[in-house]
């Protein structure tokens, strides 16, 4: 057991437009990490078979696209999304926005991006 923050975290990552990821927590069973999405980013459309995940807002204020409906999420609040919604997020502001996101199950191998269905 240890305290845990993104200096220390388990593993860092980056993705899609310079987005930054921290990792806390990863078993089979449930992941949880920190992500930072700078200005006018967007992650690609997908969904997850088996993972839920819960969304906390810790700066900035969030879009997200579940299903074609369109949510708007602010700091210190939260956003379930439940398997098999095709879903993102997206930071359509001039700020970074910084969320903690738990998934459970993890969301290893359970990644499927609405793009690739659409080509196959």
């Amino acid at each position: 057991m240890q305290v845990l923050n993104k200096h220390n975290a388990l593993h860092h990552y980056t993705w899609s437009n310079n987005c930054d990821g921290w990792v806390f927590v990863d078993t089979n069973e449930l992941s949880v990490k920190q992500e930072l999405m700078p200005k006018q980013t967007a992650e690609s459309l997908h969904y997850h078979k088996k993972a839920q995940q819960f969304f906390f807002i810790l700066k900035g204020i969030a879009t997200f696209e579940v299903d074609g409906k369109v949510f708007s999420v602010k700091e210190n609040e939260g956003f379930h999304i439940p398997a098999g919604k095709k879903h993102r997020i997206i930071n359509n502001t001039n700020s970074d926005l910084e969320f903690i996101l738990s998934s459970q199950p993890s969301t290893n191998n359970d990644r499927f991006n609405c793009s690739d269905d659409e080509e196959n």
